[in-house]
């Protein structure tokens, strides 16, 4: 360090305490107009107001309808009767809970639920990894093709395979059209309906409820993995399968939990599917069939605030329903978001 860089390090040094020590010797009064009179330091809290302000406006419009649901489970119908009573009840009870829990079965429909979209998530997972990893890393013809109609599935409204679906598993034949296998051996096509089957079966061929959408982010994921690495591991004598199990996937590890959580999600909170593949046997359904007033609390629906009591009542299922996943949620948003970023679909 040179001599004339010393004394300008010295200067600023001796300046900086000169201004603080004169600072400390002001009044105190005076040394608040400096500190918290000054266009900086408004500004600077107005912007900070305005932020607080701002976030809990927001926060206030998105929680709102969350916090009325919560308070309305804990309500007695006495208090829907009540004009008086908003928000806090005056007469808290646990009767719906209750209800909820042994007249509709609550445990039993969490148990089926579970299962279900536990297999079904798993499933889609793997198929959606298969056909994604395909149209990412070979090309043949109609690759375009098949990857367009992936996209269309994402497109097209399911209801309008409403009638399709059921024909199909009303009278189910591995084949197309009228030269299915079972009708050739001879046989007579069998009926899947009020059975786990469909969903399983739908999984996994990649047909499933936004599977389309799965694909789609695989395959994003897969295109950004380098060549190079199943390039080294042929010239080292690595088959097709050996690579994709024992190199891409443990690559895919979060994309492949994103995949899962959404697929877990999304066959948790179905309605469609099971309207559809259970017309009948509803005992065997998941969480849909526990939406139904119980016989106990029936008798509420048609006093005084009886259609307050009623929507309170499904919105208290709601809650019910969606407490296992925000669990899930809590516990795996890390995995969430690190496959959304590396999906390639976040812009």
């Amino acid at each position: 360090m040179t001599n004339e860089t010393q004394n300008v390090t010295k200067v600023t040094k001796e300046s900086k305490n000169k201004i603080r020590v004169e600072f400390e010797r002001t009044d105190l009064w005076e040394r608040l107009k400096i500190k918290y009179l000054s266009l900086k330091f408004l500004g600077t809290a107005v912007f900070v107001i305005f932020r607080v302000v701002l976030l809990l406006g927001i926060s206030y419009i998105i929680l709102y309808p969350f916090i009325t649901k919560i308070a309305g489970s804990f309500m007695s119908p006495e208090d829907f009767a009540d004009v008086t009573v908003k928000l806090i009840a005056r007469n808290p009870t646990l009767d719906t809970y209750k209800a909820i829990i042994t007249e509709n079965n609550y445990f039993d429909a969490l148990f089926r639920t579970t299962g279900v979209s536990l297999v079904a998530a798993l499933v889609q997972m793997f198929s959606c990894c298969v056909i994604a990893y395909g149209l990412a890393k070979y090309k043949f013809k109609g690759n375009g093709i098949v990857f367009i109609c992936v996209i269309f599935t994402m497109v097209v409204p399911h209801q309008i395979l409403r009638s399709v679906m059921t024909l199909n598993f009303k009278s189910f034949d591995i084949g197309i059209f009228n030269f299915g296998l079972i009708k050739l051996l001879g046989g007579t096509p069998v009926s899947l309906l009020n059975t786990y089957w469909p969903m399983v079966i739908l999984s996994m061929t990649g047909l499933a409820f936004k599977n389309g959408l799965f694909i789609f982010m695989l395959r994003q994921f897969f295109k950004n993995i380098p060549d190079e690495l199943e390039e080294s591991a042929y010239i080292d004598g690595s088959g097709i399968f050996r690579t994709f199990f024992q190199i891409i996937l443990p690559l895919s590890i979060p994309m492949m939990i994103t995949v899962f959580l959404f697929a877990f999600s999304w066959q948790w909170t179905d309605n469609f599917y099971v309207t559809i593949f259970f017309p009948t046997v509803r005992d065997y359904a998941t969480f849909p069939t526990i939406y139904g007033i119980p016989s106990s609390l029936k008798k509420f629906t048609e006093a005084a605030g009886g259609s307050l009591f009623s929507s309170a009542f499904k919105n208290t299922v709601s809650l019910m329903v969606m407490a296992p996943l925000i669990v899930v949620y809590l516990f795996c948003q890390r995995y969430l978001i690190q496959g959304i970023e590396r999906s390639g679909i976040t812009g």
